[in-house]
């Protein structure tokens, strides 16, 4: 049967975008191809997307189903998915036979190796296209399995996760095409005829790409190793969080659909959803099938990733401790308006949400008057509290607590010190089963440097610690500290002395971590821009990749030469 989607096709409608995201990995500046406003997708928006009733009608419709996807191997269903805001999602996933399903991805590797980078990139151009239109749907899914309140879920499981997966394809692109197809090689010989030789080079696959997802940013964290491994000519298997199918399901359906109509076997597409307590990501993971692994979640499971699925390169987004250095600002209530906001998003469940604020015993200096210590945590909690101080407000930032794990973190934290912000239960009046807290605030003592120091491990969750530091210098030391031995994804710096600027630079050089300085508006220290700003480096114990860099992407692709004789 001839492909629905003719390479032609895919360049007529892709190659723009390809070439615009090239040139914006280059330039660095903002772009997206995806609109992160409702309103730009259904009537009057995106051609053929789903509008805001449509998309809601289209999650509603799969509650309560069997999500086929025809993959070979099926043995059975699995669920049991509930919604962090109450119901319970009742869809039903195939599991798979791993000896039937792992081969059967191997199947169609030598035609999608032989099209070529530029088809592949473009065939990935085609499924983002689809996952865009069906963005509201995609919404609800994240929503309804994260606890990500709906804004967020649109636009972060949304447009900047699809952002996030074509950084990565054009990364994939532009790595694979630095060496030549093909090469004419001659060598003088003086008066002999010179050695010629004709030349091929081919970019090949390493094997089966495993995308293992997490349960708070399922399409965002997942993405960008989905897009990197299928790009580069490797088939992906998905093996979501057991708590977090429903986004990744949608998106391997696309995926499988997409790769049909152009032409390939779906099979180098496919999920692995688990039964309960099954935890086959650790059988999957040194199966000899599996070349390459992408993960985002705990230390303790990354850690064991990386030292025992040797078979396979590990792409690990782990636990981190993110740090605030507050030494002095000109712009107080900003500060303070931007910390609020940035404590508070999806209630601390960000891998970039600052945990500890590290504030001079002596207190900061500002443009609203000398602040001691007290002060400066006083007002913080007052900020926190004005901005979610209307329950519709906050719970339309503060989303619901994905498990139980972080509301008993948050019940526990009055145990660690003296709480400077109390914990509120706030009510959802359209899911009263969501369980929705605001921040917790807990004053500690910086000098206290022991293992056993609570700021010295992550708290995740709404959960933020102001560390009393006997001077910002002392701080600098506690900020390298964390970062060496604990890692961390973010950092922020307040201060208005150039010397204490080019100090904090220099530990985040040393020790490799993301720097964000005196941000007092619209941009805040937990979000990061595809294409512009990089998510984690890969040089501390936080990650050991960066989304999206050349080092996310050419490790999973191999050059293989052929010579001729000419």
């Amino acid at each position: 049967m001839a492909a629905a989607l003719t390479p032609q096709q895919l360049s007529e409608t892709h190659r723009p975008t390809l070439d615009q995201a090239l040139d914006t990995i280059g330039t660095r500046a903002y772009w997206s191809p995806h609109p992160d406003h409702p309103k730009a997708y259904g009537e009057g928006g995106a051609p053929g997307s789903l509008g805001a009733a449509e998309g809601k009608a289209a999650f509603d419709a799969v509650l309560n189903t069997r999500f086929d996807l025809d993959q070979p191997g099926t043995d059975g269903w699995t669920g049991g998915e509930t919604s962090p805001y109450g119901p319970e999602l009742g869809v039903e996933y195939p599991h798979a036979d791993l000896d039937v399903l792992l081969p059967a991805m191997k199947t169609g590797t030598a035609e999608w190796r032989a099209a070529g980078p530029e088809t592949r990139a473009l065939v990935c151009l085609e499924i983002l296209a689809r996952i865009s239109a069906r963005t509201h749907e995609l919404a609800h899914a994240v929503m309804h399995t994260s606890g990500q309140a709906f804004m967020m879920a649109f636009q972060a499981g949304g447009p900047h996760a699809q952002d996030r997966g074509l950084e990565a394809v054009a990364y994939a692109y532009q790595e694979q095409i630095r060496t030549p197809r093909t090469a004419d090689w001659s060598k003088p010989q003086g008066k002999r005829d010179p050695l010629r030789l004709s030349k091929s080079f081919t970019t090949t696959g390493r094997g089966i790409s495993l995308v293992i997802g997490c349960n708070t940013f399922p399409t965002w964290n997942g993405y960008p190793g989905l897009f990197a491994s299928l790009a580069t000519g490797n088939p992906v298997l998905v093996k979501p969080h057991p708590r977090a199918v429903l986004p990744l399901a949608l998106t391997v359906k696309i995926a499988r659909e997409v790769l049909t109509e152009a032409g390939f076997d779906p099979d180098l597409v496919a999920l692995a959803a688990e039964r309960p307590g099954e935890g086959i990501a650790k059988t999957l993971a040194v199966r000899p099938e599996i070349r390459i692994i992408d993960y985002t979640g705990s230390t303790a499971f990354g850690d064991w990733l990386e030292a025992n699925a040797r078979q396979a390169q590990v792409y690990t987004e782990k636990a981190g401790v993110n740090t605030i250095v507050i030494d002095s600002t000109d712009d107080y209530r900003g500060m303070l308006a931007n910390l609020a906001f940035s404590l508070s998003l999806y209630s601390g469940q960000m891998c970039t949400t600052p945990q500890n604020l590290l504030i001079p015993r002596d207190g900061i200096t500002t443009d609203d008057g000398a602040k001691s210590y007290d002060e400066v945590v006083t007002d913080i909690a007052a900020a926190v509290t004005k901005l979610l101080g209307d329950d519709a407000r906050a719970a339309a930032l503060l989303g619901a607590l994905v498990n139980p794990d972080v509301k008993a973190r948050v019940e526990a934290a009055g145990e660690l010190g003296e709480v400077a912000l109390d914990s509120r239960t706030v009510a959802n009046a359209e899911f009263p089963d969501a369980v929705v807290r605001t921040p917790v605030v807990v004053k500690l003592d910086g000098t206290k440097t022991d293992e056993d120091a609570a700021y010295l491990s992550e708290c995740f969750g709404p959960v933020s610690f102001a560390v009393a530091v006997e001077s910002t210098p002392a701080a600098l030391e506690l900020l390298r500290r964390t970062i060496r031995e604990k890692g961390a994804m973010t950092v922020g710096a307040y201060t208005t002395s150039a010397e204490v600027e080019r100090a904090v630079e220099d530990v985040c050089l040393d020790e490799s971590a993301q720097l964000s300085l005196n941000l007092t508006g619209g941009v805040y220290v937990n979000q990061t821009a595809a294409f512009s700003d990089f998510h984690g480096s890969g040089g501390n114990p936080a990650a050991n990749a960066a989304l999206c860099d050349a080092a996310f992407v050419a490790n999973r692709f191999r050059v293989v030469e052929v010579r001729r004789q000419a």
